[in-house]
């Protein structure tokens, strides 16, 4: 126990309700929009993670289960949390894209800011929803070259991220579906809520439900959004509150019981920029400080192999059926040949035909 009696979790402690939350202890029988929603979001920002995210967590998982949603917009995929793409059901997009809105418009100022000096802002974007409002799907360089007509001298492509960012807009079927690459698709999303201090509220719970117990900066790195402290302090009264071993404040919802710290973890593969990996500022409970150096690099985060629950290997996979396994940390016999058995049952998923094998790397 900490001060006044508080909790104390241990990193194995919060490794395992970490595992737990995101079904990495064991494979669910949900489907795949009930899914997402309980991830609270699957990162998007190539077409096949998603599908590696939920065949490491559903049982009898398939492709076409992941892309009929998409097709039907039953999941929409847009720039969410951390202005990034992410894979949404609808109700939680419009729960989640109106609290984003402030970190959206201060990307595009920092990002495209000089390259838009001189474009009135509103008036590009009030052009855009018009453009898409007859249900129109431009895809994003489409978008920008349309906008520039009306604006001679101005850079098409940054007019088209610029509208990506400040209107809420999704990127429809075929985009995002298993092995579909290209220019992306734009479409309005129309009759978007405002946002509240209720729907921040909303989406702090949601986001404890899928990862925590975490700090008030371990919400604010996953999502990108400020003034939270403001928040949680609103939800104290409805939260439960532990301590980590640094004498930082967890909070969580009050019914979400904590799995044993012993509880044994299978061994998973997860794909490149698995939220797992992302949603904490304090990453230790998933992967020691060094790992992590190796596995985040600029903007790149490698898919990796959990033993024991925490990052040990990162992995990679060629077209002709082949993954390779980088250990980061040594690796018992046991623990390769798990590795191998999930990696061949990812091979025979991901590259049914091919004749598969699994190397592992120095």
């Amino acid at each position: 126990m900490g001060a006044r009696g508080t909790a104390v979790l241990s990193p194995r402690a919060l490794n395992r309700a970490l595992l737990d939350r995101q079904l990495l202890l064991g494979r669910a029988g949900l489907d795949v929009v009930a899914t997402t929603g309980h991830l609270f979001g699957l990162n998007a920002q190539s077409p096949d993670p998603p599908y590696l995210a939920l065949w490491s967590r559903l049982d009898r998982f398939t492709i076409e289960d992941l892309t009929t949603a998409i097709e039907t917009g039953s999941l929409v995929r847009s720039v969410l949390m951390r202005a990034t793409q992410h894979l949404v059901p609808t109700a939680d997009f419009r729960l989640v894209r109106p609290v984003l809105s402030p970190l959206l418009k201060r990307v595009q100022r920092n990002v495209f800011g000089r390259r838009t000096t001189g474009i009135e802002l509103d008036d590009l974007v009030t052009e855009a929803a018009e453009l898409l409002s007859s249900g129109e799907v431009l895809t994003r360089p489409e978008l920008g070259r349309a906008l520039a007509r009306t604006r001679p001298g101005a850079d098409a492509t940054a007019l088209g991220w610029t509208v990506q960012y400040l209107l809420p807009v999704v990127h429809p079927a075929p985009s995002g579906t298993w092995g579909k690459r290209g220019a992306t698709p734009v479409a309005a999303f129309p009759d978007l809520p405002e946002a509240t201090a209720g729907s921040t509220r909303e989406m702090v719970r949601r986001y404890l439900a899928a990862f925590g117990p975490a700090t008030v900066a371990d919400a604010r790195t996953w999502s990108g959004v400020s003034g939270l402290p403001e928040i949680f302090e609103q939800l104290r009264p409805e939260l439960r509150t532990y301590a980590d071993e640094s004498g930082r404040e967890l909070f969580d919802l009050p019914d979400r019981e904590l799995p044993p710290a012993d509880l044994p973890a299978p061994v998973r593969l997860l794909p490149e920029f698995d939220a797992t990996l992302l949603a904490h500022a304090d990453r230790t409970r998933i992967m020691a400080d060094p790992i992590r150096r190796q596995v985040c690099q600029g903007d790149a985060v490698a898919a990796t192999v959990l033993v024991d629950g925490t990052v040990a290997a990162t992995w990679t996979r060629d077209r002709a059926g082949a993954l390779t396994v980088v250990p980061l940390r040594p690796l018992s016999a046991n623990d390769r040949e798990a590795i191998e058995a999930e990696a061949l049952r990812l091979l025979t998923f991901a590259a049914p035909g091919l004749a598969h094998t699994v190397h592992f790397g120095a």
